[in-house]
């Protein structure tokens, strides 16, 4: 890997770090290190050729100050962003995060108390209230968005019934908004890319549920199935006009519904039992990595479904 210090000088401003060891300095291996140089080795007076550092190195971001976290700038700064299901939960959490990173966001979300709210913790924060459900309104309101670069389609209902219970209306509800109100938001704005000849990163929110089967899932499983084939091909299609789609597919999250729907220890130890990890996602699990597939750091990926499981998906 040569060149790998003068990469690490480059505007992410990454520094490495042993613990109780300043930024630059590797411990005790008697070699100090400053960007664009190779390190030098003390009381040697030569120079030694540039080699990634040992495995134990951690890396810390100047800006967070603590070991084993990135500083990483991602570039989203300066674009626009629509971001879906934007009220609650995930998506109220990504608009916050992408907000943070200088990104303009549209926010949309089918209520609009959500909305009011999130604009005052977020000013300049675009909102836009519909129900994805409903073809004709999701066309109106979205139709003269306008530009967008970056899209998460992060709304989605979980209506769960036994497969013998199964209701045309939940079955409805849950294809409507988990597939068909992702195609329809994708093609508004992978449009508005192609006509621009803008490239743009799409990401699907999905689950470990599109891959194995969950008792009372049978709706919910088959529209994040679906979704999860959906993205590989919208991936295949808008490729040659540089737009990437990927999936995220979180294990269980810890977002205020996930907290009431697992409160239960019994349910819970079921499905911990099945994750190797032995914890539930947090929000910011599932954020970061969202945050990874629209930045550029990940232009070579797409088409891909990234599991945020703990390991589930191993077992």
């Amino acid at each position: 890997m040569q060149g790998w210090p003068e990469r690490l000088a480059g505007p992410v401003g990454f520094q490495l770090c042993l613990p109780g060891t300043r930024p630059g300095h590797f411990g005790d291996t008697g070699t100090t290190s400053s960007p664009g140089q190779g390190s030098r080795e003390r009381g040697a007076g030569a120079e030694t050729s540039s080699a990634p550092p040992p495995p134990e190195l951690q890396v810390q971001g100047p800006s967070t100050g603590f070991p084993g976290r990135v500083a990483m700038e991602l570039g989203l700064a300066g674009r626009r962003a629509l971001v879906t299901g934007a009220g609650k939960g995930i998506g109220r959490s990504l608009v916050q995060a992408l907000h943070a990173a200088g990104v303009r966001v549209v926010a949309v979300s089918r209520t609009q108390a959500d909305l009011d709210s999130l604009v005052r913790e977020c000013p300049g924060v675009e909102p836009l209230c519909v129900d994805l459900a409903d073809w004709e309104a999701t066309e109106h309101t979205l139709g003269s968005v306008g530009p967008v670069d970056l899209l998460v389609n992060n709304a989605g209902v979980a209506l769960l019934q036994p497969f013998l219970e199964v209701t045309k209306e939940a079955f409805d509800t849950s294809f409507d908004v988990n597939l068909r109100a992702v195609i329809q938001v994708s093609q508004i704005v992978a449009r508005g890319m192609i006509a621009r000849g803008a490239p743009g990163a799409i990401v699907n929110v999905s689950s470990q549920a599109s891959q194995r089967a969950l008792t009372n899932h049978t709706v919910y499983c088959s529209t994040k199935g679906a979704l999860d084939m959906l993205t590989k091909v919208m991936a295949l299609e808008l490729g040659p006009y540089k737009i990437r789609v990927n999936a995220v597919n979180p294990t269980v999250v810890m977002t205020p519904m996930g907290q009431a729907n697992w409160n239960d220890p019994h349910k819970a130890k079921v499905m911990l039992d099945r994750i190797p990890l032995g914890k539930f996602a947090e929000m910011e699990n599932v954020v970061d990595t969202i945050l990874f597939l629209l930045s550029d750091r990940s232009s070579m990926t797409t088409g891909s479904t990234v599991p945020v499981d703990g390991g589930f998906l191993a077992t």
